[in-house]
């Protein structure tokens, strides 16, 4: 849980870390334009003292003044490169409330006191489910075999394992069972299902599989949730 709270606070920090080095950059630019200024008062002042010993003459001394003052004025008019004090408050004060704020969201929205599950334990888990369902397919075939393939059993049993076969990533297997299960009795609903099963596992529509298509569009009442899927693989989308 502490790593957990410790990861939030490092990645937020990360976010929020080049808006302060910008205000920070911004308020040393302030500084230096400050410096800027005094530098050239002082330069100023330094003409005046020239000019009261005689080292330069009045000419001169108005020429030189006439540039200082030119690049003081400058100086002092530049654009500043933040924001007032007030504003830059109040950037600081958004800045803090941001991770704050995204805390609260985590805190609302997410599960914080639930303990992180290692990706081995995660995996290992997964596997289980996996050998779960295999063991579960196999039970199914063997007794499907018993069954008579025409009755509502054996139906029920063939649209289960067209559903476990696709939980498997087996597609092939999962439009083969579901055929099976349509020869007993046509669904249009589960005709679509096998049919585009039948379509991602040969990449194209197959014949079989436009056939389906054509029958369940046929017996579907207009308002079928899957009748323009349907319709847009017969024209070959």
């Amino acid at each position: 849980m502490i790593s957990l709270w410790l990861g939030i606070a490092v990645l937020a920090a990360v976010a929020l870390a080049p808006l302060a080095l910008s205000l920070r950059r911004g308020v040393t630019a302030r500084g230096r334009r400050e410096a800027a200024v005094a530098l050239h008062r002082s330069q100023l002042a330094e003409l005046d003292r020239t000019l009261a010993d005689a080292r330069i003459g009045p000419t001169e001394h108005a020429a030189a003044v006439l540039e200082v003052q030119r690049r003081l004025l400058a100086a002092a008019d530049s654009a500043d490169p933040v924001a007032s004090a007030s504003s830059r408050s109040a950037i600081w004060a958004v800045l803090a409330l941001v991770p704050v704020a995204a805390l609260l969201l985590y805190v609302v929205g997410g599960s914080p006191e639930l303990p992180a599950l290692p990706l081995k334990e995660r995996l290992a888990a997964m596997r289980q489910r996996v050998r779960e369902e295999e063991a579960l397919v196999a039970q199914l075939r063997v007794v499907l075999a018993k069954l008579d393939p025409h009755s509502d059993k054996a139906r029920e049993g063939y649209v289960l394992l067209g559903n476990a076969e696709a939980r498997l990533g087996d597609i092939q297997g999962a439009a083969s069972a579901w055929q099976s299960a349509l020869e007993s009795k046509f669904d249009p609903t589960l005709a679509v299902e096998a049919a585009e099963a039948m379509t991602e596992a040969n990449g194209h529509v197959t014949d079989e599989a436009a056939a389906l298509f054509r029958r369940a569009l046929a017996d579907a009442p207009q308002d079928a949730p899957w009748r323009a899927m349907a319709e847009r693989r017969l024209n070959g989308d």
